[in-house]
């Protein structure tokens, strides 16, 4: 008898993990949901317990050893360096060398890595990413991975959440002195946060380690009123996200011959979803580039684990 040979993939964050367990042909078997692994979050250490865990739990399901599991990915939030990496792998062995578990090849990635596999199931493609931070992630036609932006809140993240909320900050800021134009945010964070005056925003900003990315929200619903700043704030922030696409597609369409339509998947809380903010940046993206065509992703981000899981499998066979 043949023996039974699994992969699994992982996608994790600061609240919880997913799994996926599949045979070779990519076919999901079984899913379990962990805790949080971000390492910069839970340590490396309290990652690897969720891991393995994970591996057992998933084990368990479809009666197997976890021996039988030849390879897992981890994408995780908080695993882009490649210290951090091999900080993880490094304690996913421990800990199961701890447990006296048998576990296969270990692979650990960024969790836009596998978002950017999963969206277009291993396909050539663009995820843009928009939430408390952004960056955008390209795979061309000949395997490559390019990215744009990601220098985090005091180089880049243009058009993230901490960006608009700066942003709005900034406008309010100006209202409350006289020195800008009125706008409905400053009525609208004094009626959320309780932050109506100069004394209490610097004190909220710079002494209380207010979350600036929260504002984000209330820039979206003002400019949806059709406030003027607000709508200033949204169309500076989609020409900065568009320009990460931008980049990306010259990188895709100089990997091929051929000239096609290029998917690009929006992912992130402010982005995902159908608000202003989306149509504006929709509008501003396929109207300067009509090769491209946003689309909802083919899979989730943990399958996209699933997929480098077994090219980690194949390449070891």
């Amino acid at each position: 008898m043949a023996k039974r040979q699994f992969v699994v993939g992982m996608d994790g964050g600061a609240t919880k993990t997913a799994a996926m367990l599949s045979d070779l042909n990519g076919v999901v078997l079984a899913e379990e949901t962990g805790g949080a692994s971000n390492p910069q979050v839970v340590t490396p250490e309290k990652t690897a317990v969720v891991i393995v865990d994970l591996l057992e739990k998933l084990a368990d399901k479809v009666g197997c050893n976890p021996g039988e599991i030849v390879s897992t990915v981890a994408g995780l939030a908080g695993a882009g360096r490649e210290g951090d990496k091999e900080r993880v792998r490094n304690a996913v062995v421990a800990e199961a060398r701890k447990r006296r578990v048998t576990i296969g090849r270990i692979g650990v990635d960024s969790d836009g890595r596998i978002a950017l596999e999963g969206a277009f199931k291993g396909r050539a493609g663009i995820i843009l990413i928009a939430g408390t931070g952004s960056f955008s992630l390209a795979k061309d036609h000949k395997e490559g991975i390019h990215r744009a932006g990601g220098w985090g809140r005091i180089v880049g993240d243009e058009g993230s959440g901490v960006i608009l909320g700066r942003e709005g900050l900034s406008a309010i800021a100006r209202h409350l002195d006289g020195r800008g134009k009125p706008t409905a945010l400053t009525g609208l964070i004094a009626g959320r946060f309780g932050l109506s005056t100069q004394e209490k925003i610097i004190n909220a900003v710079y002494r209380e380690n207010f979350d600036v990315a929260t504002i984000a929200p209330l820039v979206i619903e003002a400019a949806a009123a059709r406030d003027i700043e607000c709508g200033r704030i949204l169309n500076k922030a989609t020409f900065e996200l568009a320009e990460h696409v931008r980049v990306l597609v010259h990188k895709i369409e100089d990997s091929s011959h051929a000239r096609s339509k290029i998917p690009l998947v929006f992912i992130g809380s402010l982005i995902a979803n159908d608000n202003v903010y989306q149509k504006i940046l929709v509008h501003k993206i396929t109207f300067s580039m009509p090769q491209v065509i946003v689309v909802l992703p083919e899979a989730p981000p943990a399958y996209g684990a699933v997929l480098l899981s077994l090219r980690l499998a194949q390449d070891f066979s």
